[in-house]
């Protein structure tokens, strides 16, 4: 697996599998029936932001992630990114590689930490995976979204010093 600069070439192949895992509603807050063209301003980040796409040696896009400042002027120095990856690829450690490359990335260019503002407190796998990276719940809005088929559920604010 490589993890790469996203360039617009790779959209065709992300935005199947980011429409389907938003229109879940079980992890993303934004809004179940996206447009392409609103996902896609969403996602592929302009500087200082980023976005990166796992490929497979045949170049199969695996998963994609963002990466962009948390807040803007004097909290511009916290992180904050976005994960997908495609469900066909689940549990082959691209998760993991994008997680383990956004924290490197982010400390490479200036970050002093980075943060989750909503995580899902019922995504046990991502819950799971951002504690074994080093992230530590630092606040929980409570009954914060809206679940598909749980109804209201926690959001957890996770957070992570670089």
């Amino acid at each position: 697996m490589t993890i790469r600069a996203a360039t617009p070439a790779d959209w065709p192949a992300i935005w199947p599998f980011l429409r389907d895992i938003v229109a879940a509603g079980d992890t993303y807050t934004w809004p179940r029936d996206i447009s392409e063209a609103d996902a896609r301003d969403m996602w592929l980040k302009q500087p200082p932001g980023r976005t990166v796409v796992a490929v497979d040696a045949d170049g199969t896009v695996l998963g994609t992630a963002e990466t962009h400042p948390n807040q803007g002027g004097p909290g511009s120095h916290i992180a904050n990114a976005g994960f997908m990856v495609d469900p066909r690829h689940a549990r082959r450690g691209v998760g993991r590689a994008l997680g383990e490359h956004v924290i490197a990335q982010a400390r490479t260019d200036g970050y002093r930490a980075i943060q989750y503002n909503a995580v899902v407190a019922t995504n046990h796998r991502a819950v799971a995976l951002w504690k074994s990276l080093g992230f530590e719940t630092v606040g929980t809005v409570p009954e914060g979204f809206l679940h598909a088929e749980l109804g209201y559920v926690d959001l957890l604010v996770m957070y992570r010093r670089l």
